[in-house]
């Protein structure tokens, strides 16, 4: 395994792992599979917005799975604020690679003088909620039954970790 940068040669595979997480899971609110066209937009997002996307390899160069980050709001004092997702390929679920992406992407919103990282979890996802806990992510709220997926309500979970960067932020 090992940890690396994707870019658009990885676009089927995150596609792939994308649609089976709309189709199968409640780790996206969304009902309609997505696109290779979409797929190529959230790219071009990602890199005029320099946010990082990082993948895991086994080694047969499967993707195991990626995790990024992104505009959490999109007013100015939201800056040092970015919302991230993490998605592990089902066949590769248990093996350690969100762990190794959650931490990952910490680092890199640390080297990008971010300072807080925000992630929405299904309420039910408890393997999600312990990994977050496990890198000191604190729950700080719930917005109760704003999805309905599946014939029934969902409950979204909102967790935070707290950087220590940027050592000067600025207004502006």
């Amino acid at each position: 395994m090992k940890l690396i940068r994707c870019d658009e040669s990885h676009a089927n595979s995150i596609l792939a792992i994308f649609n089976d997480a709309i189709a199968n899971t409640t780790a996206l609110y969304d009902y309609h599979l997505r696109t290779p066209q979409v797929i190529q937009t959230w790219f071009e997002d990602k890199r005029k917005g320099d946010y990082p996307v990082i993948g895991m390899v086994d080694d047969a160069g499967r993707l195991m799975g990626f995790g990024t980050y992104g505009v959490f709001r999109v007013r100015p004092a939201y800056k040092y604020t970015v919302e991230h997702s993490l998605y592990v390929d089902a066949q590769f679920r248990g093996q350690g690679v969100g762990k190794i992406l959650l931490r990952e992407i910490i680092a890199a919103a640390e080297s990008q003088n971010y300072h807080v990282l925000v992630g929405g979890v299904d309420s039910s996802n408890s393997v999600s909620i312990a990994l977050h806990k496990k890198f000191g992510f604190t729950h700080c709220g719930t917005l109760r039954q704003v999805g309905f997926k599946f014939g029934r309500w969902l409950d979204l979970d909102f967790y935070q970790l707290i950087l220590q960067t940027p050592a000067k932020p600025v207004d502006g």
